[in-house]
């Protein structure tokens, strides 16, 4: 319809080339492979016009807006998704040793779902009020699947952390090794959630997507590089207020930036800033020993577990 003479004139006196309305890139691309591959010629890259397919490459899953982002499915966990522990089990060992158990400490530890998912808020508030009343008995710590930013945005929005340590497990290598998968649609959309998420007013999530936004941290895609070495001043400045949110070591952005460049590229799936809206959630109490008393996976999306009874299962109450 635009190739004719005419719609190439008209194109022309307003400054458009005669193709600005072609939109078969790909039947383009094969044409230019075809004759290139005929003149003995490599193939030029098609740079940013395609990508996957036919679809441009502006089209990205990343691309999708960051309160769509949870709703895709994620890319699996580094490992396999074990059975989740129960009552008299030893508390299982995540890959990283990001949680240490026994030396005589009671912990309570939860999973939970995506940041700014009312059903996580109601169980963090809970969570931290066990935290301030039993502040030496009691060690409670929140494990979040969502980014550092999110999940720092999303408890500084609920009033803070207290006496909970956060741990970040984007990934999900620790939610697998607790037994912690991907709920099914039941999980999700069952008529109780979906009653119980329509009654909820704290859901959060589009607060924490729009300072994200602002900010720009959840563009992990691209590794920051390591600033050159240069001489300070001393500073009369005190010393920062540490964060229940651990910091990176001196050199690890460097030696990030070195690991990325010696991996292949990531495969391709929705961004992790904001969570997922499918990771199952859940709860256990462990002893001094380093053994499950109490616990399990939430059974639904509202399950807002009893972390009351497994502060009696320690014997705190």
């Amino acid at each position: 319809m635009l190739s004719s003479l005419a719609t190439k004139v008209a194109l022309k006196k307003v400054g458009l080339p005669s193709d600005a309305f072609n939109f078969t890139w790909a039947d383009s691309d094969n044409k230019k492979s075809k004759k290139s591959r005929k003149n003995g010629l490599l193939d030029e890259p098609a740079g940013d016009k395609v990508s996957n397919g036919n679809w441009p490459a502006w089209m990205s899953i990343k691309s999708l807006p960051l309160t769509v982002q949870p709703w895709l499915t994620p890319l699996p966990p580094p490992i396999p998704v074990a059975e989740p522990p129960r009552a008299g089990d030893l508390s299982p060992l995540d890959r990283d040793r990001k949680l240490n158990f026994g030396a005589g400490k009671k912990v309570l530890v939860v999973f939970l779902r995506c940041v700014g998912c009312a059903f996580a808020q109601k169980t963090f508030l809970k969570l931290r009020a066990l935290a301030s009343r039993y502040p030496s008995d009691l060690t409670c710590i929140a494990v979040s699947h969502s980014s550092a930013a999110a999940t720092q945005k999303w408890v500084e929005l609920m009033g803070g952390a207290w006496n909970v340590r956060v741990v970040i497990d984007e990934d999900r290598a620790i939610y697998a090794a607790w037994g912690l998968g991907l709920g099914n649609a039941w999980y999700v959309f069952n008529p109780t959630s979906q009653v119980a998420g329509f009654k909820e007013k704290g859901w959060l999530g589009a607060n924490v997507a729009g300072s994200l936004q602002r900010s720009g941290p959840w563009k992990k895609d691209a590794v920051p590089s390591a600033p050159a070495p240069a001489a300070q001043k001393p500073s009369s400045r005190p010393a920062a207020r540490s964060a229940p949110f651990p910091a990176a070591p001196v050199g690890s952005e460097s030696a990030a930036a070195a690991a990325a460049a010696s991996q292949p590229a990531a495969e391709e799936g929705p961004t992790t800033a904001m969570g997922n809206k499918w990771q199952q959630a859940g709860a256990w109490a462990v002893d001094g020993r380093g053994k499950i008393v109490w616990g399990g996976k939430a059974l639904r999306a509202d399950d807002i577990m009893d972390l009351e009874a497994g502060v009696k299962a320690l014997g705190l109450s």
